[in-house]
């Protein structure tokens, strides 16, 4: 299990984008499975949308991509790299995610060669699939701050 700060030491994600709270099992290269808690004081609720808060798919996405990347994060050739989007595919949205809901996050590396990946998501509330889809990226070097 990876708590925040050693999340922090993996991505350069920060509030208010960092979208995983907690990773619960990783493998390096290999899988992520991490939880993201929605809560009404998100800051995109205040515009998606008043009144009837639904977390935006592009951030559940988000939320995918950065638990692919935290698994990519941990093999030795990509540690500290930044990865970039360069696809999503297949993405499909069947449930809806609201304030309250736990976020179960899994990504599966599916292609790892050179510096592009492919990886099979899966955003989950309880039993409920919310998304899930392949996104594809590209590891490269991380600018100075």
């Amino acid at each position: 299990m990876l708590d925040y700060e050693e999340i922090c030491k993996l991505i350069p994600h920060r509030y208010p984008f960092l979208m995983i709270d907690r990773v619960l099992e990783v493998e390096a290269g290999k899988s992520c499975s991490a939880i993201k808690c929605i809560s009404a004081n998100d800051p995109f609720f205040q515009g998606h949308f008043p009144g009837h808060p639904i977390m935006p798919g592009v951030l559940v996405v988000e939320a995918l991509a950065q638990t692919a990347g935290i698994a990519i994060a941990m093999c030795d050739t990509a540690h500290h790299k930044l990865g970039l989007f360069t696809g999503i595919e297949k993405m499909k949205f069947r449930h809806r995610v609201v304030p309250g809901d736990v976020l179960t996050l899994k990504a599966e590396i599916i292609q790892f060669k050179r510096n592009f990946a492919t990886a099979a998501v899966i955003a989950k509330v309880n039993e409920d699939t919310a998304a899930e889809g392949e996104i594809k990226f590209l590891m490269t070097e991380r600018p100075n701050p």
